[in-house]
């Protein structure tokens, strides 16, 4: 099992920025993908970004590309999304989720994470 735990949500205004952490603790973090996903009300869940096992590829949606970066240090179990340029469209709840797998197959796929956070609210206001 692995725990997921998100911090770094808020409000903030349009065109400002937030940096979302994800802490995880359980079995060997460090061996597999993890994403980050949102949910806006009434919409599904969404993939945003998401990061390999050694942190050398990243994959981004287009609608985030260039303004979020994600990141993480192993040594401290943790994965990061910096988020820059917000839109009010992208107020949502942020998840952050976690491959059991090192294969970077399906990872926009928000089916092929078996573990999850239980998000941290992001409010963009215009």
């Amino acid at each position: 099992q692995v725990q997921l735990v998100e911090s770094g949500g808020g409000l903030v205004q349009a065109g400002g920025s937030l940096r979302l952490s994800c802490a995880a603790s359980g079995r060997i973090f460090s061996n597999y993908a993890v994403g980050w996903f949102r949910q806006a009300p009434g919409k599904v869940r969404d993939f945003v970004a998401a990061i390999t096992w050694s942190g050398s590829t990243t994959y981004y949606s287009d609608s985030v590309k260039g303004r979020f970066t994600i990141s993480r240090d192993n040594a401290k179990n943790m994965v990061y999304l910096q988020m820059n340029g917000l839109k009010p469209e992208e107020t949502a709840v942020y998840y952050c989720a976690a491959r059991d797998t090192s294969s970077t197959i399906g990872i926009y796929d928000r089916g092929r994470y078996a573990y999850w956070g239980q998000g941290t609210q992001v409010t963009v206001s215009s």
